[in-house]
Protein backbone atom coordinates (compact mmCIF):
# COMPACT_ATOMS: atom_id res chain seq x y z
CA UNK A 1 0.00 0.00 0.00
CA UNK A 2 1.47 3.40 -0.98
CA UNK A 3 0.49 6.49 0.80
CA UNK A 4 0.88 9.24 -1.31
CA UNK A 5 0.39 13.05 -0.80
CA UNK A 6 -1.40 14.91 -3.68
CA UNK A 7 -0.58 18.09 -2.56
CA UNK A 8 -2.92 21.85 -1.80
CA UNK A 9 -5.13 21.86 -5.06
CA UNK A 10 -2.93 22.17 -7.81
CA UNK A 11 -2.43 19.13 -9.46
CA UNK A 12 1.11 19.53 -10.90
CA UNK A 13 2.09 19.55 -7.35
CA UNK A 14 2.10 16.09 -7.36
CA UNK A 15 5.76 14.03 -6.58
CA UNK A 16 7.33 12.39 -9.33
CA UNK A 17 7.15 9.79 -7.16
CA UNK A 18 3.38 10.27 -6.17
CA UNK A 19 2.65 10.17 -10.17
CA UNK A 20 4.75 6.98 -10.74
CA UNK A 21 2.81 5.50 -8.02
CA UNK A 22 -0.35 6.45 -9.53
CA UNK A 23 0.37 5.02 -12.40
CA UNK A 24 1.40 1.37 -11.11
CA UNK A 25 -1.77 1.21 -9.11
CA UNK A 26 -4.10 -1.29 -9.55
CA UNK A 27 -6.51 0.32 -6.77
CA UNK A 28 -6.54 4.33 -5.95
CA UNK A 29 -8.88 4.97 -2.60
CA UNK A 30 -8.88 9.02 -3.05
CA UNK A 31 -10.32 11.90 -0.57
CA UNK A 32 -12.36 14.49 -1.64
CA UNK A 33 -9.45 16.93 -1.22
CA UNK A 34 -7.55 15.35 -3.98
CA UNK A 35 -7.46 16.79 -6.89
CA UNK A 36 -9.28 13.86 -9.38
CA UNK A 37 -7.35 14.97 -12.25
CA UNK A 38 -4.88 13.13 -10.51
CA UNK A 39 -6.83 10.09 -11.15
CA UNK A 40 -5.92 10.20 -14.90
CA UNK A 41 -2.48 9.16 -13.91
CA UNK A 42 -3.91 5.59 -13.29
CA UNK A 43 -4.35 2.68 -15.43
CA UNK A 44 -8.18 2.44 -16.91
CA UNK A 45 -8.06 -1.00 -15.58
CA UNK A 46 -7.36 1.03 -11.77
CA UNK A 47 -10.44 0.46 -9.31
CA UNK A 48 -11.32 4.08 -8.09
CA UNK A 49 -12.73 4.47 -5.07
CA UNK A 50 -14.60 7.85 -3.48
CA UNK A 51 -13.91 7.66 0.40
CA UNK A 52 -14.68 11.69 1.31
CA UNK A 53 -13.05 13.22 3.81
CA UNK A 54 -13.39 16.37 3.27
CA UNK A 55 -12.29 17.96 6.28
CA UNK A 56 -14.48 17.54 9.32
CA UNK A 57 -17.63 17.38 7.51
CA UNK A 58 -19.34 13.93 7.49
CA UNK A 59 -17.29 11.23 5.48
CA UNK A 60 -18.26 8.96 3.29
CA UNK A 61 -16.72 6.49 4.84
CA UNK A 62 -15.87 6.27 8.13
CA UNK A 63 -11.80 6.24 8.89
CA UNK A 64 -12.08 2.18 10.26
CA UNK A 65 -13.95 1.33 7.14
CA UNK A 66 -11.02 3.01 5.31
CA UNK A 67 -8.24 1.71 6.94
CA UNK A 68 -10.04 -2.20 6.87
CA UNK A 69 -10.77 -1.66 2.60
CA UNK A 70 -6.78 -0.29 2.48
CA UNK A 71 -5.92 -3.58 4.47
CA UNK A 72 -8.44 -5.75 2.48
CA UNK A 73 -7.24 -3.98 -1.43
CA UNK A 74 -3.54 -5.26 -0.50
CA UNK A 75 -4.47 -8.64 0.66
CA UNK A 76 -5.79 -9.01 -2.46
CA UNK A 77 -2.93 -8.25 -3.94
CA UNK A 78 -3.31 -4.92 -5.84
CA UNK A 79 -0.84 -2.12 -5.65
CA UNK A 80 -2.87 -0.06 -3.63
CA UNK A 81 -2.43 3.75 -3.94
CA UNK A 82 -4.05 5.54 -1.12
CA UNK A 83 -4.29 9.52 -2.47
CA UNK A 84 -4.47 12.31 0.35
CA UNK A 85 -5.23 16.20 -0.25
CA UNK A 86 -1.83 17.69 0.96
CA UNK A 87 0.92 15.83 2.82
CA UNK A 88 -0.81 12.17 4.22
CA UNK A 89 1.11 12.97 8.01
CA UNK A 90 0.19 16.49 8.29
CA UNK A 91 -3.58 16.27 9.63
CA UNK A 92 -4.36 13.78 7.02
CA UNK A 93 -4.78 10.54 9.72
CA UNK A 94 -1.85 8.96 7.23
CA UNK A 95 -0.37 7.75 10.83
CA UNK A 96 -3.56 6.08 11.70
CA UNK A 97 -3.59 4.34 7.78
CA UNK A 98 -0.14 3.15 8.22
CA UNK A 99 -0.63 2.19 11.43
CA UNK A 100 -3.58 -0.04 10.19
CA UNK A 101 -1.56 -1.53 7.56
CA UNK A 102 1.30 -2.50 9.98
CA UNK A 103 -0.77 -4.33 12.20
CA UNK A 104 -2.59 -6.48 9.70
CA UNK A 105 1.26 -6.90 8.74
CA UNK A 106 0.98 -5.47 5.20
CA UNK A 107 3.83 -3.57 3.64
CA UNK A 108 3.51 -0.08 2.80
CA UNK A 109 5.25 3.16 1.65
CA UNK A 110 4.88 6.77 2.34
CA UNK A 111 5.10 9.76 -0.48
CA UNK A 112 5.01 12.86 1.44
CA UNK A 113 3.07 15.59 -0.56
CA UNK A 114 2.94 19.57 -0.04
CA UNK A 115 1.06 20.14 3.01
CA UNK A 116 -1.80 22.99 2.49
CA UNK A 117 -0.21 24.73 5.25
CA UNK A 118 2.70 25.42 2.91
CA UNK A 119 1.56 25.06 -0.18
CA UNK A 120 -1.75 27.25 -0.13
CA UNK A 121 -0.06 30.28 1.19
CA UNK A 122 2.66 29.72 -0.94
CA UNK A 123 0.45 30.54 -3.37
CA UNK A 124 -0.75 33.40 -1.44
CA UNK A 125 1.89 34.78 -1.83
CA UNK A 126 2.26 34.25 2.24
CA UNK A 127 6.12 32.64 3.02
CA UNK A 128 5.32 30.55 6.94
CA UNK A 129 9.13 32.21 7.15
CA UNK A 130 11.20 35.24 6.30
CA UNK A 131 14.45 36.15 8.23
CA UNK A 132 12.58 39.88 8.38
CA UNK A 133 9.63 38.75 10.06
CA UNK A 134 9.47 35.07 10.97
CA UNK A 135 11.89 32.84 12.43
CA UNK A 136 9.11 29.88 13.71
CA UNK A 137 6.29 28.41 12.45
CA UNK A 138 3.64 26.38 13.74
CA UNK A 139 0.81 24.29 12.35
CA UNK A 140 -2.26 23.48 14.14
CA UNK A 141 -5.91 22.40 13.68
CA UNK A 142 -8.73 24.30 14.09
CA UNK A 143 -10.72 21.44 14.98
CA UNK A 144 -9.41 18.25 16.48
CA UNK A 145 -11.54 14.45 15.93
CA UNK A 146 -14.10 14.89 18.54
CA UNK A 147 -13.27 11.36 19.38
CA UNK A 148 -9.79 12.04 20.49
CA UNK A 149 -8.72 11.57 23.70
CA UNK A 150 -6.56 15.05 23.93
CA UNK A 151 -6.47 18.05 25.80
CA UNK A 152 -7.45 20.93 24.61
CA UNK A 153 -5.08 23.27 22.09
CA UNK A 154 -3.72 25.51 24.29
CA UNK A 155 -4.58 28.87 22.05
CA UNK A 156 -3.19 31.58 24.68
CA UNK A 157 -0.21 29.77 24.63
CA UNK A 158 0.29 29.99 20.86
CA UNK A 159 -0.47 33.69 20.58
CA UNK A 160 3.27 33.77 22.39
CA UNK A 161 4.98 30.63 21.40
CA UNK A 162 5.80 31.57 17.71
CA UNK A 163 5.96 33.92 14.66
CA UNK A 164 3.98 32.28 12.37
CA UNK A 165 0.59 30.18 12.84
CA UNK A 166 -1.05 28.40 10.59
CA UNK A 167 -4.51 27.10 11.15
CA UNK A 168 -5.97 23.91 9.39
CA UNK A 169 -9.54 23.30 9.39
CA UNK A 170 -10.27 26.27 11.54
CA UNK A 171 -13.08 27.88 9.38
CA UNK A 172 -15.75 26.33 11.93
CA UNK A 173 -14.42 27.92 15.30
CA UNK A 174 -12.79 30.54 13.29
CA UNK A 175 -14.81 33.21 16.08
CA UNK A 176 -13.54 31.32 18.92
CA UNK A 177 -10.27 30.77 17.70
CA UNK A 178 -10.16 34.74 17.10
CA UNK A 179 -10.74 35.67 20.87
CA UNK A 180 -8.73 33.26 22.38
CA UNK A 181 -5.59 34.27 20.28
CA UNK A 182 -6.61 37.61 21.47
CA UNK A 183 -6.44 36.93 24.76
CA UNK A 184 -3.56 35.26 24.44
CA UNK A 185 -1.54 38.79 24.45
CA UNK A 186 -2.21 39.46 20.50
CA UNK A 187 -2.35 42.42 18.78
CA UNK A 188 -5.87 43.50 17.36
CA UNK A 189 -3.45 44.92 14.77
CA UNK A 190 -1.47 41.76 13.85
CA UNK A 191 -1.82 40.85 10.40
CA UNK A 192 -4.06 37.61 9.31
CA UNK A 193 -5.37 36.36 6.22
CA UNK A 194 -8.00 33.33 4.97
CA UNK A 195 -6.55 31.62 1.98
CA UNK A 196 -9.95 29.82 0.48
CA UNK A 197 -8.92 26.77 -2.29
CA UNK A 198 -5.69 27.60 -2.17
CA UNK A 199 -3.84 26.40 -5.02
CA UNK A 200 -6.63 26.61 -7.45
CA UNK A 201 -8.07 29.28 -10.06
CA UNK A 202 -11.09 29.06 -7.39
CA UNK A 203 -8.16 30.65 -5.00
CA UNK A 204 -10.01 33.65 -2.85
CA UNK A 205 -7.90 35.41 0.22
CA UNK A 206 -8.75 37.74 2.52
CA UNK A 207 -6.38 40.24 4.81
CA UNK A 208 -7.66 41.71 7.50
CA UNK A 209 -6.05 42.63 11.22
CA UNK A 210 -6.61 39.83 13.40
CA UNK A 211 -9.69 41.45 15.25
CA UNK A 212 -11.55 41.99 12.15
CA UNK A 213 -10.91 38.77 10.23
CA UNK A 214 -13.47 36.76 11.24
CA UNK A 215 -16.21 39.83 10.32
CA UNK A 216 -14.49 40.42 7.04
CA UNK A 217 -14.18 36.64 5.89
CA UNK A 218 -18.01 36.09 6.63
CA UNK A 219 -18.51 39.34 5.08
CA UNK A 220 -16.77 37.66 2.00
CA UNK A 221 -18.41 34.42 2.06
CA UNK A 222 -15.11 32.47 2.48
CA UNK A 223 -15.87 28.96 3.93
CA UNK A 224 -13.74 25.36 4.01
CA UNK A 225 -11.63 24.17 2.73
CA UNK A 226 -9.43 27.03 3.67
CA UNK A 227 -6.34 27.90 5.31
CA UNK A 228 -5.65 30.55 8.11
CA UNK A 229 -2.44 32.41 9.10
CA UNK A 230 -1.92 34.85 11.49
CA UNK A 231 1.66 37.04 11.75
CA UNK A 232 3.73 39.11 10.17
CA UNK A 233 4.39 37.18 7.06
CA UNK A 234 1.47 38.32 6.25
CA UNK A 235 2.56 42.00 5.19
CA UNK A 236 4.74 40.08 1.97
CA UNK A 237 1.43 39.05 0.41
CA UNK A 238 1.14 43.24 -1.14
CA UNK A 239 4.84 41.97 -3.31
CA UNK A 240 4.27 38.35 -3.55
CA UNK A 241 0.93 37.09 -4.56
CA UNK A 242 1.97 36.31 -7.81
CA UNK A 243 -0.49 33.38 -8.47
CA UNK A 244 -3.27 35.54 -8.69
CA UNK A 245 -1.26 38.48 -11.23
CA UNK A 246 -1.41 35.32 -13.77
CA UNK A 247 -2.57 36.47 -17.25
CA UNK A 248 -5.56 34.07 -17.11
CA UNK A 249 -6.26 33.80 -13.51
CA UNK A 250 -9.46 32.27 -12.27
CA UNK A 251 -10.95 32.28 -15.96
CA UNK A 252 -13.14 29.34 -16.96
CA UNK A 253 -11.73 28.41 -20.40
CA UNK A 254 -13.19 25.75 -22.46
CA UNK A 255 -11.14 23.03 -24.11
CA UNK A 256 -13.31 21.48 -26.58
CA UNK A 257 -10.98 19.31 -28.09
CA UNK A 258 -11.24 15.13 -27.26
CA UNK A 259 -10.38 14.08 -23.61
CA UNK A 260 -7.48 12.33 -24.13
CA UNK A 261 -5.80 14.82 -26.20
CA UNK A 262 -6.76 18.00 -24.10
CA UNK A 263 -3.71 16.91 -21.04
CA UNK A 264 -0.95 19.69 -22.63
CA UNK A 265 -3.70 22.26 -23.27
CA UNK A 266 -4.98 21.68 -19.69
CA UNK A 267 -1.95 21.80 -17.96
CA UNK A 268 -0.85 24.99 -20.19
CA UNK A 269 -4.18 27.20 -19.15
CA UNK A 270 -3.50 25.67 -15.53
CA UNK A 271 -0.19 27.28 -15.92
CA UNK A 272 -1.29 30.40 -17.05
CA UNK A 273 -3.78 30.58 -13.63
CA UNK A 274 -6.75 29.54 -15.57
CA UNK A 275 -9.19 26.76 -14.67
CA UNK A 276 -10.18 24.06 -17.98
CA UNK A 277 -13.16 23.25 -18.56
CA UNK A 278 -13.25 20.10 -20.40
CA UNK A 279 -16.23 19.59 -22.80
CA UNK A 280 -14.84 17.08 -25.58
CA UNK A 281 -16.74 18.35 -28.72
CA UNK A 282 -15.42 15.76 -31.30
CA UNK A 283 -14.27 11.85 -30.91
CA UNK A 284 -11.54 10.43 -33.27
CA UNK A 285 -12.49 7.19 -34.58
CA UNK A 286 -11.67 4.17 -37.17
CA UNK A 287 -13.08 5.51 -40.95
CA UNK A 288 -16.47 4.56 -42.40
CA UNK A 289 -14.27 2.52 -44.85
CA UNK A 290 -10.67 1.15 -44.09
CA UNK A 291 -10.37 -0.26 -47.02
CA UNK A 292 -8.67 2.79 -48.89
CA UNK A 293 -5.87 2.95 -45.88
CA UNK A 294 -5.16 -0.83 -46.43
CA UNK A 295 -4.55 -0.90 -49.60
CA UNK A 296 -2.00 1.90 -49.19
CA UNK A 297 -0.47 0.24 -46.61
CA UNK A 298 0.29 -3.11 -48.49
CA UNK A 299 2.02 -0.76 -51.27
CA UNK A 300 3.58 1.61 -49.10
CA UNK A 301 6.81 1.72 -50.30
CA UNK A 302 5.93 2.38 -53.51
CA UNK A 303 5.08 5.93 -52.59
CA UNK A 304 7.79 8.27 -52.43
CA UNK A 305 6.54 10.09 -49.64
CA UNK A 306 4.08 10.35 -46.40
CA UNK A 307 1.91 13.91 -45.90
CA UNK A 308 0.38 14.09 -42.73
CA UNK A 309 -1.97 17.42 -42.13
CA UNK A 310 -2.69 16.40 -38.44
CA UNK A 311 -1.19 13.98 -35.47
CA UNK A 312 -4.30 12.69 -35.52
CA UNK A 313 -3.60 11.88 -38.94
CA UNK A 314 -0.12 10.03 -38.00
CA UNK A 315 -1.91 8.47 -35.22
CA UNK A 316 -4.38 6.77 -36.59
CA UNK A 317 -2.35 5.88 -40.10
CA UNK A 318 -0.17 4.39 -37.19
CA UNK A 319 -2.60 2.34 -35.26
CA UNK A 320 -3.97 0.97 -39.09
CA UNK A 321 -0.02 0.11 -39.75
CA UNK A 322 0.21 -1.78 -36.25
CA UNK A 323 -2.97 -3.60 -36.56
CA UNK A 324 -2.07 -4.84 -40.25
CA UNK A 325 1.71 -5.64 -39.17
CA UNK A 326 3.09 -3.15 -41.01
CA UNK A 327 5.88 -0.89 -38.76
CA UNK A 328 6.16 2.56 -40.56
CA UNK A 329 9.74 2.59 -39.13
CA UNK A 330 10.81 0.38 -42.20
CA UNK A 331 9.01 3.45 -44.67
CA UNK A 332 11.94 4.22 -47.00
CA UNK A 333 10.82 7.47 -48.39
CA UNK A 334 10.54 11.25 -47.69
CA UNK A 335 8.20 12.29 -44.32
CA UNK A 336 6.79 15.99 -44.39
CA UNK A 337 4.59 17.02 -41.42
CA UNK A 338 2.61 20.43 -41.31
CA UNK A 339 3.91 21.16 -38.15
CA UNK A 340 6.40 20.20 -34.76
CA UNK A 341 3.20 18.09 -32.80
CA UNK A 342 2.63 16.26 -35.90
CA UNK A 343 6.18 15.71 -36.70
CA UNK A 344 6.58 14.90 -33.18
CA UNK A 345 3.77 12.78 -33.23
CA UNK A 346 5.70 10.55 -36.57
CA UNK A 347 8.88 10.54 -34.96
CA UNK A 348 7.07 8.94 -32.16
CA UNK A 349 5.66 6.12 -34.70
CA UNK A 350 9.22 5.65 -35.65
CA UNK A 351 9.16 7.89 -38.81
CA UNK A 352 12.23 9.95 -40.11
CA UNK A 353 10.95 13.72 -40.66
CA UNK A 354 12.67 15.35 -43.24
CA UNK A 355 10.53 19.02 -43.07
CA UNK A 356 8.23 21.07 -41.05
CA UNK A 357 7.19 24.35 -42.67
CA UNK A 358 7.15 27.47 -41.18
CA UNK A 359 3.19 28.20 -41.69
CA UNK A 360 1.72 25.05 -40.27
CA UNK A 361 -0.98 24.51 -42.48
CA UNK A 362 -1.52 22.98 -45.86
CA UNK A 363 -0.60 25.74 -47.88
CA UNK A 364 2.42 26.07 -45.93
CA UNK A 365 2.90 22.28 -46.06
CA UNK A 366 2.90 22.90 -49.77
CA UNK A 367 5.80 25.12 -50.76
CA UNK A 368 8.13 23.02 -48.43
CA UNK A 369 7.84 20.46 -50.37
CA UNK A 370 7.72 22.40 -53.29
CA UNK A 371 11.05 23.92 -52.16
CA UNK A 372 12.64 20.29 -51.67
CA UNK A 373 12.63 19.45 -55.11
CA UNK A 374 9.30 19.43 -57.95
CA UNK A 375 6.70 17.16 -56.96
CA UNK A 376 5.80 15.99 -60.58
CA UNK A 377 6.09 12.73 -61.15
CA UNK A 378 6.24 11.64 -57.90
CA UNK A 379 3.54 9.90 -55.51
CA UNK A 380 2.65 10.89 -52.45
CA UNK A 381 0.14 9.27 -49.75
CA UNK A 382 -2.14 11.02 -47.60
CA UNK A 383 -3.43 9.90 -44.48
CA UNK A 384 -6.29 12.49 -43.32
CA UNK A 385 -9.93 12.63 -41.57
CA UNK A 386 -12.95 11.18 -44.09
CA UNK A 387 -13.99 15.12 -44.01
CA UNK A 388 -10.67 16.08 -44.38
CA UNK A 389 -9.19 19.78 -46.69
CA UNK A 390 -8.57 19.07 -50.20
CA UNK A 391 -6.02 22.04 -50.56
CA UNK A 392 -2.79 20.43 -50.34
CA UNK A 393 -3.33 17.50 -52.56
CA UNK A 394 -5.00 19.78 -54.94
CA UNK A 395 -1.71 21.93 -55.09
CA UNK A 396 0.50 19.44 -55.27
CA UNK A 397 -1.41 17.71 -58.40
CA UNK A 398 -1.23 20.83 -60.25
CA UNK A 399 2.47 20.93 -59.77
CA UNK A 400 2.42 17.25 -61.40
CA UNK A 401 2.46 15.41 -58.21
CA UNK A 402 0.34 12.00 -58.08
CA UNK A 403 -1.18 11.96 -54.60
CA UNK A 404 -3.62 9.40 -53.08
CA UNK A 405 -5.37 10.73 -50.62
CA UNK A 406 -6.99 7.97 -48.16
CA UNK A 407 -9.43 8.32 -44.90
CA UNK A 408 -7.36 6.99 -41.94
CA UNK A 409 -9.97 7.96 -39.24
CA UNK A 410 -12.92 10.22 -39.41
CA UNK A 411 -14.11 12.80 -36.59
CA UNK A 412 -17.60 12.26 -34.94
CA UNK A 413 -19.52 14.22 -32.52
CA UNK A 414 -19.14 13.11 -28.95
CA UNK A 415 -21.99 13.30 -26.66
CA UNK A 416 -22.41 16.28 -24.77
CA UNK A 417 -24.98 18.21 -22.65
CA UNK A 418 -26.19 21.23 -24.63
CA UNK A 419 -28.58 22.65 -22.57
CA UNK A 420 -26.06 22.86 -19.59
CA UNK A 421 -23.91 24.04 -22.18
CA UNK A 422 -26.34 26.97 -23.59
CA UNK A 423 -26.86 28.38 -19.93
CA UNK A 424 -23.45 28.02 -18.67
CA UNK A 425 -22.28 30.46 -21.29
CA UNK A 426 -25.83 32.79 -20.80
CA UNK A 427 -25.13 32.90 -17.25
CA UNK A 428 -21.65 33.96 -18.19
CA UNK A 429 -19.82 31.27 -16.88
CA UNK A 430 -16.82 30.69 -19.30
CA UNK A 431 -14.79 33.33 -19.81
CA UNK A 432 -12.67 31.83 -22.75
CA UNK A 433 -13.40 29.43 -25.52
CA UNK A 434 -10.95 27.12 -27.17
CA UNK A 435 -10.70 25.90 -30.78
CA UNK A 436 -7.99 23.16 -32.36
CA UNK A 437 -9.74 22.30 -35.10
CA UNK A 438 -12.44 22.99 -37.76
CA UNK A 439 -14.27 19.77 -36.55
CA UNK A 440 -14.43 21.29 -32.97
CA UNK A 441 -15.88 24.46 -34.57
CA UNK A 442 -18.53 23.00 -36.42
CA UNK A 443 -19.65 20.74 -33.67
CA UNK A 444 -19.94 23.69 -31.16
CA UNK A 445 -21.41 26.01 -33.19
CA UNK A 446 -24.97 23.73 -34.19
CA UNK A 447 -25.25 23.28 -30.60
CA UNK A 448 -26.02 26.95 -30.00
CA UNK A 449 -29.37 28.52 -30.32
CA UNK A 450 -29.82 32.42 -30.25
CA UNK A 451 -29.16 33.55 -26.68
CA UNK A 452 -26.23 31.06 -25.97
CA UNK A 453 -24.71 32.60 -29.39
CA UNK A 454 -25.04 36.00 -28.35
CA UNK A 455 -23.29 34.98 -25.06
CA UNK A 456 -20.38 33.71 -26.60
CA UNK A 457 -19.48 37.41 -28.11
CA UNK A 458 -18.23 38.28 -24.40
CA UNK A 459 -15.97 35.30 -24.60
CA UNK A 460 -12.76 35.61 -25.64
CA UNK A 461 -12.07 33.18 -28.12
CA UNK A 462 -8.54 31.30 -29.23
CA UNK A 463 -8.25 29.26 -32.56
CA UNK A 464 -5.37 26.87 -32.82
CA UNK A 465 -4.47 28.06 -36.39
CA UNK A 466 -5.75 30.64 -39.67
CA UNK A 467 -8.02 26.88 -40.66
CA UNK A 468 -9.51 26.64 -37.41
CA UNK A 469 -9.81 30.73 -37.14
CA UNK A 470 -11.28 30.72 -41.02
CA UNK A 471 -14.14 27.94 -39.24
CA UNK A 472 -15.20 30.14 -37.25
CA UNK A 473 -15.75 33.14 -38.98
CA UNK A 474 -17.63 31.38 -41.42
CA UNK A 475 -19.87 31.36 -38.27
CA UNK A 476 -20.02 34.58 -37.18
CA UNK A 477 -17.18 34.26 -34.67
CA UNK A 478 -14.68 36.52 -34.68
CA UNK A 479 -11.27 34.95 -33.02
CA UNK A 480 -9.55 36.88 -30.69
CA UNK A 481 -6.18 35.01 -30.69
CA UNK A 482 -4.55 32.87 -33.26
CA UNK A 483 -1.14 32.00 -32.48
CA UNK A 484 2.13 31.52 -34.78
CA UNK A 485 1.99 28.16 -33.51
CA UNK A 486 -0.02 25.34 -33.50
CA UNK A 487 1.27 24.36 -29.63
CA UNK A 488 -0.52 24.40 -26.45
CA UNK A 489 1.84 26.92 -25.08
CA UNK A 490 1.64 28.70 -27.87
CA UNK A 491 -2.36 28.94 -27.77
CA UNK A 492 -2.38 29.72 -24.08
CA UNK A 493 0.30 32.51 -24.51
CA UNK A 494 -2.10 34.44 -27.72
CA UNK A 495 -5.18 33.99 -24.98
CA UNK A 496 -3.10 35.55 -22.73
CA UNK A 497 -2.42 38.56 -24.69
CA UNK A 498 -5.77 39.12 -25.66
CA UNK A 499 -7.16 38.91 -22.04
CA UNK A 500 -4.53 41.89 -21.48
CA UNK A 501 -5.74 43.82 -24.25
CA UNK A 502 -9.62 43.49 -23.33
CA UNK A 503 -8.46 44.43 -19.84
CA UNK A 504 -6.43 47.31 -21.08
CA UNK A 505 -3.03 45.73 -19.84
CA UNK A 506 -4.03 44.52 -15.97
CA UNK A 507 -3.46 40.71 -15.25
Amino acid sequence: MILVGAGPGDPDLITVRGAAALREADAVVYDALASTELLELAPASALRIDVGKRGHDAPTRAQEEINALLVRLAREGRTVVRLKGGDPFVFGRGGEEASACAAAGVGFEVVPGISAAVGALAYAGIPVTDRRHAASFAVVTGHKDPSAVARETRWEALASATDTLVIVMGMRNLDAIATRLLAGGLDPATPAAVVMEGALPTQRVVEAPLGELVARTLAAGLAAPAVVVVGNVVRLRAELAWFERLPLFGMRVLVSRPEEQAGELAAALRAAGARPELVPLIRIEPPTDASGVDAALASLDGYDALLFASANAVRAFAARARARGRPLGAFPGRVFCVGPRTAEAAREAGLCVEAVPERHDAEGLAAAIAARGSPAGRRFLLPRAEEGREVLAERLREAGALVEAVAAYRTVPAPVDAEALRGRLVRGEIGALTFTSPSTVRTFAELLDAPAREAVRGCLVAAIGPVTAEALRRRGIEPDAVPAGAGAAELVAALSEAARRRTGGTP
